[in-house]
């Protein structure tokens, strides 16, 4: 069995776009706090720099998404997507449709 490669390419193209756009929102939660004490209280400074820090963890991982997808992208060019890392075997097409960036077969991913 082997897989489309468009098919996933789009799949790819439509996730990164996806996360880009994602980055780009998220972008104001990411400044920094202004401290300001006559501005707003304690409490809400705290909640403020809570939800910053939020902010900045879900800004890591969608840095990390895009470079899986950056990474199975390039896989793709070099002819080694939808082939496991580890064991080389194919990756399952459903695998694949659920997480195109995926990097194991099923089997390897929980070993």
């Amino acid at each position: 069995m082997t897989i489309n490669p468009e098919k996933f390419k789009a799949l790819l193209e439509a996730k990164k776009a996806q996360v880009k756009a994602d980055l780009a929102l998220a972008q104001e939660s990411t400044k920094p706090v202004e401290l300001d004490q006559t501005m707003v209280g304690r409490l809400s400074r705290m909640d403020a720099l809570q939800q910053q820090q939020m902010a900045l963890a879900s800004e890591r991982r969608r840095h990390q998404e895009l470079q899986k997808i950056e990474h199975a992208l390039k896989r793709m060019e070099a002819g080694e997507y939808g082939y496991c890392i580890k064991c080389d075997e194919e990756i399952a097409e459903k695998r694949l449709e659920f997480d195109p960036a995926i990097l194991t077969c099923i089997s390897c991913s929980t070993s």
